[in-house]
């Protein structure tokens, strides 16, 4: 039965979340890259994992100013539809680049924790180097053949589309149903997989050091944190409602298409934090960038307070 419910207009939510993970994701990381060049020779391999995840963001949040021109005109893109295409390409290889580097730290905390002895040896800066290669041509490969679809509207409202036009939408739901099982769905289950035994391990061994097992289940906590709030919501929606534009374009239209597109647009302001909550990542690869990370807390009060304390007395000297 059709419903004569109007899908509501795009909303402009999205600005203020963009300028928030735009100033905090690249403080973070920036602190977050450089804790890492600094401690590199002591973290071992997993860090090429982490200095690769970090690059992911960086990659991103560049491309966020132009977002936030975007949405603070009325969701009016002026930078032409070949921009368009670039600006949503690097969103796609953070996004599947995050997640396919937080799958790989996942393995090499898996194999170090549950199989120790295997892994020593095996796991070197070259293998791990190789492995993060190979992430990229991946996730660019997955990518790519998004660049190809529509993406900006050649009327009046010049929109920048995430993902594209109704008259490319039931190819568009075809790709991005094989896109969310190879970039998302297997990735997941891989960490799902690899944290489930090591909870068993943990939880069952008495002889793996304390501060290790402490530091791999907040790891752990991360990562399901990541998945369930940034990355699980995304991909449901998103594909859902374009289901619902498939159905609205076939003159199917529901009262809960409405909730499908509201939902879908608060997973896109969650999937947008991902490169602000990224950075979490390095304060447990290492206990010495934790260790950096609360001195610099520390320091902070009384370096405000001595710039406090400077300008006031230039007040009173001048």
């Amino acid at each position: 039965m059709m419903n004569e419910t109007v899908c509501p207009p795009v909303s402009r939510f999205l600005l203020p979340v963009y300028i928030l993970v735009f100033i905090i994701g690249l403080v973070a990381n920036g602190w977050g890259l450089k804790s890492l060049r600094h401690n590199w020779n002591k973290l071992g391999n997993v860090n090429v994992f982490v200095f690769n995840l970090g690059l992911t963001d960086i990659l991103y949040l560049l491309t966020i100013p132009f977002l936030v021109v975007y949405y603070s005109m009325g969701s009016k893109w002026i930078f032409g539809e070949a921009f368009c295409k670039i600006t949503r390409f690097c969103f796609n290889v953070n996004l599947y680049g995050s997640i396919g580097f937080l799958t790989c730290i996942s393995v090499y905390r898996y194999l170090a924790i549950v199989h120790p002895m295997r892994a020593m040896g095996r796991i070197t800066v070259t293998r791990s180097v190789i492995i993060s290669v190979i992430v990229w041509l991946l996730v660019s490969v997955q990518s790519l053949p998004d660049m190809f679809f529509t993406k900006a509207s050649r009327n009046k409202t010049g929109k920048c589309y995430d993902t594209t036009d109704n008259a490319h939408v039931e190819d568009y739901l075809k790709y991005t149903l094989g896109w969310t099982l190879t970039g998302f769905c297997i990735p997941l289950l891989i960490t799902l997989g690899c944290y489930g035994h090591v909870i068993v391990v943990l939880c069952s061994t008495n002889t793996i050091d304390k501060v290790l097992k402490q530091r791999s289940l907040k790891l752990m906590f991360i990562l399901i944190l990541l998945f369930s709030v940034c990355y699980i919501p995304y991909h449901v929606f998103r594909n859902l409602d374009l289901w619902t534009r498939v159905l609205t374009k076939q003159g199917i239209c529901y009262k809960w298409y409405n909730g499908v597109y509201i939902a879908r647009q608060i997973s896109r302001v969650l999937v947008c934090l991902n490169s602000a909550l990224n950075p979490l990542v390095y304060l447990h690869a290492h206990e010495n960038i934790r260790a950096q990370f609360r001195r610099l807390i520390q320091q902070a009060p009384g370096q405000i307070r001595a710039a406090t304390t400077s300008i006031l007395l230039q007040d009173v000297v001048s």
